[in-house]
């Protein structure tokens, strides 16, 4: 599965509930939560999300979660296009990070951690997977290992589903009259050299 990056700046979004978020998270409760993913449109359900905060210490990251929603777009007159795009999620851990984070971000500063570009603008950057591969190992590490929470099960297999009822897309007849190519193609992973133009 792909990882993303979820972006938290408390000096511009305040989040009072947060220390009964990780509470409940703890507890073991499927808590779930929506969040912007800038302009990423390719998160799927089941796609793995981490948190970050930044722009104040502690900084680092505190939560993980599960998409149980891809992309949708959210009215918003704060920005030029006129929404936002958000998913759903549901968290698998959470730290309150008003007191401490899970790996801190000069923890993060090391190979192969330092392949990744933590510190983003917005959330909905793609983890790179040799640092997610590693981050995924660190973080049962430091969390301990917890099954897929059930929504995110659901909406995967949902998702699934609709893939396989969907038809196949048709091939593109060639339109009548028209001659069909049957030049030879050169084979895959090679170029056909080009003419000389006059």
């Amino acid at each position: 599965m792909t990882a993303f990056l979820l972006i938290w700046s408390p000096k511009k979004w305040p989040w009072p509930e947060l220390p009964e978020f990780a509470r409940r998270v703890r507890a073991g409760e499927a808590v779930a939560d929506t969040w912007g993913c800038g302009f990423a449109r390719g998160i799927l359900p089941g796609d793995r999300v981490f948190l970050h905060r930044v722009a104040a210490e502690p900084r680092g990251l505190f939560g993980s979660g599960y998409v149980t929603r891809a992309p949708y777009e959210v009215p918003d007159a704060a920005y030029k296009r006129g929404y936002r795009l958000c998913i759903d999620f549901v968290y698998d851990w959470l730290a309150d990070a008003g007191e401490q984070v899970v790996i801190a971000r000069d923890d993060l500063r090391v190979h192969p951690f330092s392949v990744q570009t933590w510190d983003a603008q917005s959330s909905g950057t793609l983890i790179k997977p040799i640092a997610q591969g590693a981050l995924e190992k660190r973080w049962a590490e430091l969390t301990g290992r917890r099954p897929m929470p059930a929504p995110a099960l659901a909406a995967m297999q949902a998702l699934h589903e609709a893939q396989l009822a969907a038809p196949p897309p048709a091939a593109a007849d060639p339109a009548p009259g028209a001659a069909r190519d049957t030049k030879p193609h050169p084979a895959p992973g090679t170029t056909r050299r080009r003419s000389p133009s006059r």
